[in-house]
């Protein structure tokens, strides 16, 4: 890690910041580049600046930390990421999102001195994984913008469409790119989306019926769709008995 280490700090209390930015003032080699009061803020931050470490809340409001975590692992490059958080009973979840360090509030100085030296070795060595932890889904896609992001409501998603290496999100304001790969999203969201086709998620609220075309083929409409997607025959037997249970 070259010069100081650049941390952001995301917690929805003012007084739990200010400790840690207190804290970290009496460490060398360390500078505070923002600050967050809830997930999403702190994504947007870690766009950004890019960080080396976030230090992380878990309970905070729309976004939580587990979740900002998720996204994080995306992230290129990836920041490292500390919890910071009042209770213990979520260290499992902590590591299980591959964080470097568990700190329960509040924070004492020792511990996060032990913590910073514990990212400065992952740093200089450990390679860093980014696959999301099972079972845990999210609630938002992450898209990158030109340096920014933005983040799609899983619930606003009509369908997912893989295109060479990104996977385009059509949703209620329009169409993103995200660099995620179709089977992973399968896997993490299989009760809410469907697969029609080999390069093609949708969601299973959006597909009003099937149809067939006179040259034999099967399209799904869909309530938001401004033109019916094409079904792959291995896929038409399975959907039509996706459709009569919803």
């Amino acid at each position: 890690m070259k010069g100081a280490m650049r941390i952001v700090i995301a917690d929805d209390e003012p007084l739990a910041r200010e400790r840690l930015r207190t804290l970290l003032a009496e460490q060398h080699g360390v500078e505070v580049v923002a600050e967050a009061a809830d997930g999403q803020h702190a994504l947007h931050a870690c766009a950004e600046h890019q960080p080396d470490l976030v230090l992380l809340d878990i309970a905070m409001p729309g976004i939580d930390g587990l979740e900002a975590a998720r996204h994080l692992a995306a992230f290129e490059p990836r920041p490292a990421v500390v919890f910071c958080t009042a209770y213990d009973a979520h260290a499992l979840s902590a590591f299980e999102a591959e964080a470097i360090d568990y700190l329960v509030k509040p924070v004492r100085a020792e511990r996060l001195s032990a913590a910073l030296e514990r990212v400065r070795t992952f740093a200089a060595g450990r390679e860093r994984g980014g696959e999301v932890a099972p079972g845990q889904r999210r609630t938002h896609l992450c898209a990158r913008l030109r340096g920014s992001l933005r983040l799609i409501p899983i619930e606003d998603v009509h369908y997912l469409h893989a295109e060479e290496k990104y996977v385009i999100v059509h949703h209620a304001r329009g169409e993103d790119l995200i660099e995620e790969s179709l089977k992973s999203l399968e896997d993490e969201f299989c009760e809410r989306f469907v697969r029609i086709h080999r390069n093609c998620l949708v969601a299973r609220h959006e597909i009003v019926e099937l149809k067939r075309c006179p040259d034999g083929h099967v399209q799904a409409v869909l309530r938001h769709g401004k033109q019916p997607l094409e079904v792959s025959r291995r896929c038409v037997s399975a959907l039509r008995e996706t459709l009569k249970h919803l």
